[in-house]
């Protein structure tokens, strides 16, 4: 026993010295081999095999788009485990150097948004899920407090605040209908909250530790070639294509869309909720409008949409598909569009429609608004929610109950409702100029603004969010 155990030492000791001997040649760098057994590193792949392994797991049981868009979240997390063992073996870089570190990371969180673009998926939830999740990958980037990123732990926090939208969403649509997303929807909190969250608060609550004596980071030649000729400007220009990862200090903090992950992720895939609006004048603001009318109207005369309009979208749809789905699509300048025929198993999807009004007769599962303009939809109930997705200038009508209004990525949306759906639940997300129009003691309507601005107060160990009110006659 002894001799075999002197002989298993002495082969050991022998591959080391042949590693050390030859690691200029073949670029075997023994410090890899350390960090791949430190103990970071080790609870990351615990993490990688408990928490992906389950979203993963439960993936595979749904298929499709689900599985497909999970295992780019399972790509991304071995991703940061390389790169976490070589962030050990390499020195603290600058802003354009630790873009180019983290490229592979990059290119897999671009990879899921792309998959969210495009015509709206029926797994669209799901998508943005993972998504807007997976840039909780970026607290690598965390470098200092200096370049407008919260702390590992917070990021990790607030990027799972933006996924849980979407998350909370599934949760609610598959409640009472499949079991199997509602648990890869609780598995993929977990992943997170505590999972990721943990590791970062127990391994590198301040950030990654880089190496004193490491290696360098090349830059390729894809990578800013005149940063240094900017001596005004703290950080380079970011480098094309967009990318997560790129600083944006130089920018003023008031132009950045919010507090955060934002300062680093500037050029992130999805445009910023207003670009493309026009700028609101003092005619437009809502209590200066002469055609508000209290109730959205089905009897408007027909606007002709000009020839110019039409040209820019695709053909207008409007029909019942598989006999559990109807699409209206493109219509332009229709005031009187009717579904009459409708019950509860069915769903309406309402996109890319303008300066018209659609209105809805029964009950049906599901209703979603996607970028539309200038848009009325009137219906009586709704069993799951309605859904108002980059809408601009919408407004919508509940007859009847309404478990569940969402606004995301909109402006200006009324809603109206009706005492029977005063308990719906509305969520927000995103969006701004949101009011919403309720009956009053004598059946007036009375309008309530949704705030669109926060406070956040930092109060006995955790951060305490209230909505700013606004004083006006």
């Amino acid at each position: 026993m002894e001799e075999k155990l002197i002989q298993r030492l002495e082969s050991a000791v022998a591959r080391l010295e042949s590693l050390s001997v030859g690691s200029q040649s073949r670029g075997v760098d023994l410090d890899a081999m350390a960090a791949s057994t430190d103990p970071s590193i080790i609870a990351f792949e615990d993490l990688l095999t408990e928490y992906v392994g389950k979203v993963s797991s439960i993936a595979a049981k749904i298929g499709g788009q689900v599985q497909d868009v999970t295992n780019v979240l399972s790509e991304a997390f071995c991703v940061q485990k390389e790169l976490l063992i070589k962030i050990k073996q390499t020195k603290k870089p600058d802003m354009v150097g630790l873009g180019e570190f983290l490229k592979p990371l990059n290119e897999k969180l671009m990879k899921a948004i792309s998959m969210t673009e495009g015509r709206r998926s029926d797994f669209f939830n799901h998508l943005k899920s993972v998504a807007e999740s997976l840039t909780a990958l970026a607290w690598i980037a965390y470098v200092g407090k200096d370049m407008g990123m919260s702390m590992p732990i917070a990021h990790v926090e607030e990027s799972w605040q933006a996924a849980e939208f979407y998350n909370n969403k599934v949760l609610v649509e598959y409640r009472n209908k499949d079991a199997n997303h509602v648990e890869w929807a609780r598995a993929l909190k977990e992943l997170y909250i505590p999972g990721l969250r943990d590791y970062v608060k127990s391994h590198y609550p301040l950030g990654p530790v880089w190496s004193a004596t490491g290696a360098a980071v090349s830059v390729s030649a894809s990578a800013p070639p005149k940063a240094a000729s900017k001596p005004s400007g703290p950080a380079p220009p970011p480098p094309p294509p967009a990318s997560l990862f790129t600083s944006e200090s130089s920018q003023p903090s008031s132009s950045r869309p919010k507090v955060g992950m934002a300062a680093v992720f500037q050029e992130i895939g999805s445009k910023p909720v207003t670009a493309g609006l026009r700028k609101v004048t003092d005619d437009m603001k809502t209590k200066n409008r002469s055609d508000r009318a209290g109730f959205v109207s089905t009897g408007e005369k027909e606007v002709r949409a000009t020839a110019a309009s039409v040209s820019k979208v695709a053909p207008p749809k409007f029909e019942l598909q598989m006999g559990r789905k109807w699409v209206v699509e493109n219509q332009i300048g229709k005031k009187d569009l009717l579904i009459e025929k409708c019950d509860s198993k069915q769903t309406v999807y309402i996109f890319g429609c303008k300066d018209s009004v659609l209105q809805i007769k029964g009950k049906v599962n599901n209703i979603t608004v996607d970028k539309c303009t200038k848009m009325g939809v009137v219906f009586t109930d709704v069993v799951a929610a309605c859904e108002i997705v980059n809408c601009n200038s919408v407004e919508v009508q509940c007859q009847g109950t309404a478990p569940t209004i969402s606004v995301d990525n909109s402006a200006g949306c009324q809603l109206y409702l009706s005492k029977d759906s005063l308990e719906a639940s509305i969520t927000t997300a995103k969006s701004s100029e949101i009011n919403v129009l309720v009956p009053g003691p004598d059946n007036d309507l009375v309008e309530h603004a949704l705030p669109q601005q926060y406070i956040h107060s930092f109060k006995e160990g955790q951060f305490l969010t209230t909505p700013v009110s606004h004083s006006g006659g």
